[in-house]
């Protein structure tokens, strides 16, 4: 008989929807109780679940790392047990389950066993940090696609501005840019927004900002740098 590790213990099998437990509990005299329950997966019956779990004693909890179900049920859980999140494939991969044996079940006799391997899981603030970092790079990444668009969209109205200027997004360009938005057009009007070292530019720029805007153009131009601002006060 396999020794067991952990007696008072639950398996998790989560769903999007709800959540299937199987709560064992191992007395004084090696007798093992098995219940097993339904919750949804609403922040009050989670609740109700972790009370559950505890007024029988339970000390620690498995569940597969399946999609991002298993994030509402941790923060649930977090803190009140130890919990186990396990790979879905590895627990496939263990021997002896029986046919008629629920996902919640095999899952809480593997953990009460000690059979399982849990992966880590980043501490709260850790993972905070985390998605902090992963939004600032997906904002990077959306304003990298609306200044090419940006650059494209020029292209369309065959302004060269960016074959004379390194940087659309600089102060120059960006007075430029703006003031086609305008509606002005006169290519030394506009050739007299350069700033710095852009001044040396003046006759390239002239040449490079003779092109042929309609009231699409205009509003295109318009709504990629609203865009563009929005994200960089992100």
């Amino acid at each position: 008989m396999i020794k067991v590790v952990y007696p008072k213990c639950a398996g998790l099998d989560v769903h999007k929807k709800f959540v299937t437990v199987c709560r064992l509990t191992e007395d004084e005299h090696s007798q093992v109780s098995k219940e097993l329950r339904e919750y949804s997966t609403m922040t009050a019956d989670l609740q109700a679940m972790a009370d559950w779990l505890a007024e029988g004693g339970v000390t620690h909890v498995a569940m597969e790392s399946t999609g991002v179900y298993w994030q509402p049920i941790n923060n649930i859980l977090e803190g009140r047990f130890e919990i186990f999140l396990v790979n879905a494939q590895a627990v496939k991969r263990m021997p002896g389950r029986k046919t008629d044996l629920k996902d919640a079940e095999w899952l809480a006799s593997l953990m009460q066993h000690g059979l399982l391997q849990r992966s880590f899981i980043p501490a709260r603030q850790q993972r905070e940090l985390r998605e902090l970092a992963r939004y600032r790079q997906s904002l990077v990444q959306e304003r990298s696609r609306f200044a090419n668009r940006l650059q494209k969209a020029l292209e369309d109205t065959n302004i060269k501005l960016a074959a004379v200027a390194t940087d659309l997004q600089g102060v120059s360009a960006q007075a430029m840019i703006r003031a086609l938005i305008r509606g002005e057009t006169d290519p030394s009007v506009l050739a007299s927004m350069a700033k710095g070292r852009m001044r040396k530019k003046q006759a390239d720029l002239e040449r490079a900002l003779v092109g042929h805007l309609t009231e699409h153009h205009r509003f295109m131009l318009g709504q990629l740098l609203d865009q563009l601002d929005f994200l960089d006060q992100q």
